[in-house]
């Protein structure tokens, strides 16, 4: 029990595998001999490699694992994200749509610009969506621009952003720095067996190739099969189809129709019958997928509506399914193992949640990894506890998208509507929400996904209106709140002059590359 954790075995690889083996290798220093990380990986399973979103997190995360930003981009295909542009998820009418930046409202901590937004909206007093009175992200976006100069150190923003990349080139680009430069020892082979120590831990795991591997701690990055955690040591998995309906994915690769083509610099989903399309730009192509309720539609009409997407292009493209279970293990720890990535659990990828549990769940075990056997199960329990937490506040968020649309032209939204699949947390949020906008005193936790503006943009982007008839005092402070909105025009107009656009600036880095920190 006091044995000191020095031996880490990471089964699977991709990007869950090797981004966790890189954040514990780079903490611990594994390259002085101070903890032994091995990772398995199987040279026979492919990575599922569509998950191409990330958030801002990604930009510390990179920097932790002493990777240079101009590399990264330079080898993972990357491009700049500034957030998702949700086009027809309320009416479905071409002119319908409303942007996620991700940067925060105009004077967030000095006054509550909803209120005053929403009172000059009703009053014809303004025309302009909530972000774009708030925010000068939108209209960047809107523009096709990058969010800095090529005078900008890596790493550094004139506008918040986080990165659209390759997924597949991104693993192997993780696996290739964590093991030249932050001592981590690759395994390939095939996991035939784990094998249980007498008090129920894993004592070690049986390979094809390689024999027996034995540790301290298993991380479990076997994706879907969840070999550890689900099917060894038998932790149930929650699920949470009742409240997302989404259960599958057709995914294309779309190139572009020139070398110069315009890289998008957001993520844009756009709304369909029974789900929904992403659209990522990278620099060589463009990543698309349509996600849908197999419940309300066939895949044949889902695939009419992908190649209605893409357009002839379609015809030469491969299309590749995707099944997506929604839900989470019941625990992501249990004795001596804890799951990271698709073992955990997985959610449809309209806020490209699944990256940033990685990198939280990797932080947080490299942060906290226990000192000895002893003290596990209490590091644990607490990592059970901010992880169930975050999983139930991600599918809280998600499902916010789908209740305030107001298209009927399939039961598919409807249904979303029915207060009986809506998580009470959320029923409770929205019955807050009616009458004051959303705040950070409404999220008393520190393990928040989403800030309180994230649910504003969503909130009052698909024209949710809270009745201020209650709380006249949030209308009080209107010299601030002009002010505000008068440096988010400035705002505006300067971006405009001084930015590039994201394709200009990415042909740069790869010529020039960025100036490092």
């Amino acid at each position: 029990m006091n044995k000191k954790i020095t031996s880490i075995v990471i089964v699977g690889g991709g990007t869950a595998g090797w981004l966790t083996a890189g954040r514990i290798a780079a903490h611990h220093r594994a390259q002085d001999g101070n903890i032994k990380v091995t990772l398995i990986e199987s040279p026979n399973i492919p990575i599922i490699g569509v998950g191409e979103g990330t958030w801002p997190t990604m930009r510390s995360t990179l920097l932790k694992l002493g990777i240079t930003e101009t590399d990264f981009i330079r080898e993972c295909d990357a491009s700049f994200k500034q957030g998702a542009k949700f086009s027809r998820w309320v009416t479905g009418a071409d002119d319908d749509f409303y942007y996620h930046p991700l940067m925060l409202p105009q004077g967030f901590g000095k006054t509550n610009l909803a209120a005053h937004w929403q009172a000059a909206r009703n009053n014809n007093q303004t025309q302009q969506s909530f972000s774009a009175a708030t925010c000068f992200q939108e209209a960047v976006c809107e523009q096709g621009l990058a969010p800095k100069l090529i005078t900008t150190p890596e790493f550094n923003s004139v506008a918040n952003y986080a990165y659209h990349l390759n997924a597949g080139k991104f693993s192997a680009f993780l696996q290739k720095h964590c093991c030249a430069k932050l001592g981590v020892q690759q395994v390939l082979a095939d996991v035939t067996g784990v094998n249980p120590a007498e008090n129920g831990d894993i004592a070690s795991v049986t390979t094809e190739q390689a024999g027996v591997i034995g540790g301290d701690l298993f991380i479990d990055c076997t994706g879907f099969q969840s070999l550890l955690l689900g099917q060894h040591l038998q932790v149930p998995f929650i699920d949470c189809s009742d409240v997302l309906f989404i259960d599958t994915a057709l995914a294309v690769q779309v190139p572009y129709e020139s070398d110069d083509a315009p890289i998008a610099s957001h993520t844009l989903s756009t709304a369909q019958e029974a789900g929904w399309i992403w659209d990522i730009g990278l620099v060589h192509r463009r990543g698309v997928g349509h996600v849908y309720s197999s419940n309300h539609t066939s895949e044949e009409q889902a695939t009419e509506r992908l190649q209605s997407y893409v357009g002839s292009a379609f015809k030469n493209l491969t299309v590749r399914k995707i099944p997506i279970h929604s839900g989470h293990r019941q625990l992501f720890w249990k004795n001596n193992c804890v799951a990271v990535g698709l073992s955990a659990g997985f959610l449809e990828p309209l806020e490209a949640s699944a990256i940033v549990l990685v990198e939280l769940s990797a932080s947080m075990i490299a942060e906290q990894l226990p000192a000895c056997r002893e003290v596990m199960d209490i590091t644990a329990k607490r990592f059970n506890d901010t992880f169930r937490y975050r999983w139930e506040r991600i599918i809280d968020f998600l499902k916010l998208h789908y209740i305030l649309s107001k298209r009927n032209d399939n039961s598919f939204w409807s249904d979303n509507r029915d207060p009986a699949t809506i998580p009470q947390s959320l029923q409770e949020l929205m019955q807050l929400w009616r009458y004051h906008p959303p705040g950070d005193h409404d999220f008393t936790s520190n393990n928040e996904v989403f800030p309180a503006a994230s649910y504003q943009y969503v909130l009052y982007g698909m024209g949710f209106e809270t009745d201020y008839s209650f709380s006249q005092h949030l209308l009080h402070d209107v010299a601030i709140a002009q002010e505000q909105f008068n440096k988010n025009r400035k705002n505006i107009d300067q971006v405009m002059r001084s930015l590039p656009s994201n394709r200009d600036l990415l042909t740069k880095i790869h010529l020039h590359g960025l100036q490092t920190i």
